[in-house]
């Protein structure tokens, strides 16, 4: 869709300059384009090659190689339901199926008003806690159909907004630069000096 926005463009520059190698800041700028919107487009992922020195191959590379990724428009809420060994045994099928039929699509689309995506996923590395689902990658553990059907209506009512952002938004707290940390230590000794 889009190339990055000028204020991700300034937050794009300032990543870049915490790696010593300009590649190293591949990923984060590849959240950081998802953020923007939504998924990881074409003309993003473009862009990002060129504020690497990278070809756009090498950027799709690895964003291809991580599910997180996404490289088409995708819900406002992301759901990932794990459909494997350990929540298959608890459930998970039926809770697939569940939520199938709850929001009226099948595993792979999206909801006609473009609120809902439903995936079957792997292993989301909460077995102990089966059956599990993320929604927007915050997890929910040990779900129910009830449990489902109530978090869809909290996610429709917008009464998980503090907690589950639009999917894109990787945290909702960005990290400090660098030089913002060299500053407070630099605070920091002086207030020792003083002692």
């Amino acid at each position: 869709m889009s190339r990055l926005s000028d204020a991700r463009l300034e937050t794009a520059h300032e990543i870049i300059g915490r790696f010593p190698r300009k590649k190293s800041a591949l990923i984060p700028l590849l959240h950081l384009a998802q953020e923007q919107d939504g998924y990881v487009a074409q003309d993003a992922m473009v862009h990002i090659a060129e504020l690497l020195d990278l070809a756009p191959s090498e950027v799709y590379g690895t964003a291809s190689f991580y599910e997180m990724f996404k490289f088409h428009p995708v819900g406002k809420y992301c759901i990932n339901i794990c459909t494997n060994i350990s929540c298959q045994l608890v459930g998970a099928w039926n809770l697939l199926h569940h939520a199938e039929e709850r929001l009226g699509i099948k595993a792979g689309s999206t909801t006609d008003d473009g609120m809902f995506t439903i995936e079957d996923v792997e292993c989301i590395a909460a077995c102990t806690e089966a059956p599990a689902l993320q929604v927007n990658y915050r997890y929910r553990y040990k779900v129910t159909p009830e449990s489902f059907d109530q978090m869809v209506s909290d996610l429709e009512a917008g009464r998980l907004a503090g907690e589950v952002p639009s999917h894109g938004t990787l945290a909702t707290v960005r990290q400090e630069t660098t030089s913002a940390w060299s500053n407070r230590g630099s605070e920091a000794q002086a207030k020792v000096d003083e002692r």
